[in-house]
């Protein structure tokens, strides 16, 4: 981008005023501290005459859609012919409404730039395309525990929302409620996938790392407590029953 604009002789003001960026923004980008944004991509190549060499640089922004930590989880997950996954405060991302991703997003601390805000519940929704794609994954496990429904940011669209997926074929959502809680619900977040290679992986999300890994003792412990908690919690038509009386009383 910057040898563009120095061949083009535009200043780094200028393209940042086009942009609607500060010129640190810009300087930044052009170093390679910070990914340059879709919008800086097409301002440029229309201000330098790049002829749209530098908006399709736009391609290989899309892995950007997702945090660092998780881009190769998602590329798995796109492969995956069953997934279990297991959520203890939050929804999962694959059964998000827009109105929740968003107030999870715009809440993060610190704060994420609004186009980068935008950017990721783009991919979110785009991501939920794997539940009624052509060939989706023979079998997709959810359990959510009772705290993450409660949470005052769950309102009934979302619930409605856990009620629509639970009632696709391939889909098993239940919930473990508060007096069926075990030890192994209280670790956090877990999924397991399985790829069409027959690869298994585990992934565990924390608040400042996540771990994807493919080691059999990883991935063995993980199913292990991922099938304790499924033991545990309602059946989907029990779960389905607890989210119909919950989205009753919201109403």
């Amino acid at each position: 981008m910057k040898r563009w604009r120095t061949r083009a002789n535009v200043t780094r003001e200028q393209l940042a005023e086009a942009a609607n960026y500060s010129p640190d923004t810009i300087k930044s980008m052009e170093q390679g501290v910070r990914m340059p944004t879709p919008r800086v991509l097409d301002v440029a190549d229309e201000l330098c005459r790049a002829d749209g060499l530098l908006s399709a640089a736009k391609d290989y922004l899309s892995r950007e859609k997702f945090p660092a930590r998780a881009q190769e989880f998602m590329e798995r997950e796109k492969e995956a012919i069953s997934r279990w996954s297991y959520e203890a405060t939050l929804i999962s991302g694959l059964l998000q409404t827009e109105r929740y991703a968003r107030t999870l997003m715009e809440n993060r601390y610190p704060p994420l730039d609004e186009e980068v805000v935008e950017q990721r519940i783009d991919a979110r929704l785009e991501r939920q395309e794997i539940l009624t794609r052509r060939k989706p994954p023979v079998g997709l496990s959810f359990v959510i525990y009772e705290a993450a429904l409660r949470s005052p940011l769950v309102d009934a669209e979302q619930l409605r929302r856990l009620l629509e997926v639970s009632r696709l074929r391939n889909v098993a959502l239940q919930v473990l409620p508060f007096e069926s809680g075990v030890p192994a619900a209280l670790l956090g977040p877990m999924v397991l996938l399985e790829t069409r290679g027959h690869e298994r992986f585990a992934f565990a999300e924390g608040q400042f790392a996540s771990e994807l890994s493919a080691d059999p003792g990883v991935v063995n412990r993980v199913t292990e407590r991922l099938s304790m908690i499924r033991t545990q919690a309602l059946s989907p038509a029990e779960s389905a029953r607890f989210i119909e009386r919950m989205v009753d009383r919201d109403e």
